[in-house]
């Protein structure tokens, strides 16, 4: 393993554990050169994802490119490091789960404002502003008022279903 400050490919492993729900093995090394210490990741490789962009371009998915990206729109919303790793975990094993092995940049843009919608207002916000290439205070708003309506119809759909759903109950009689 070459280590990322000096180049040397000489290390020793400091510490090992599953992590990712056992799906890769996180290594704490430290160079046997300039005894820096970093991390390093050993992960099932799947079969290859391929993203075709805007332009038209295809290119193989980069899971770090992912993840910085949700880290960004992510800064100071409370989320935790581990928890965006999760998160994006689990929109990799979505994709992997698929049987097509192309997806346009624009299905994996709108999958991971599905998880970020779920996770934090702000972090969905920051991520569309971006993905979706707002031009103005005017696309801001729009998605403001649809993440708005898109709250009022599910916190009224579920009244409804409460309401629906609890046995009637008796009016009570009151003695004085």
């Amino acid at each position: 393993m070459q280590c990322p400050y000096c180049q040397n490919t000489e290390s020793r492993v400091l510490e090992s554990r599953s992590t990712e729900g056992r799906q890769s093995i996180r290594r704490r090394r430290e160079c046997l050169n300039c005894k820096h210490r970093f991390t390093t990741y050993e992960r099932i490789e799947f079969v290859p994802i391929t993203v075709i962009k805007r332009d038209g371009k295809r290119e193989s998915f980069d899971r770090s490119k992912l993840l910085r990206g949700i880290i960004r729109a992510c800064e100071k919303t409370g989320i935790s490091y581990q928890r965006i790793e999760s998160l994006v975990d689990e929109i990799e094993v979505q994709l992997q789960q698929n049987f097509e092995r192309e997806f346009t940049s624009n299905e994996i843009g709108e999958l991971v404002l599905k998880y970020l919608r779920k996770e934090n207002e702000v972090a969905y916000v920051r991520f569309a502003s971006v993905y979706r290439k707002f031009q103005g205070i005017k696309d801001f708003v729009e998605t403001l008022h649809q993440l708005q309506n898109e709250d009022n119809t599910e916190t009224n759909s579920s009244k409804t279903w409460k309401k629906s759903n609890q046995p009637e109950s008796p009016t009570p009689v009151l003695d004085f």
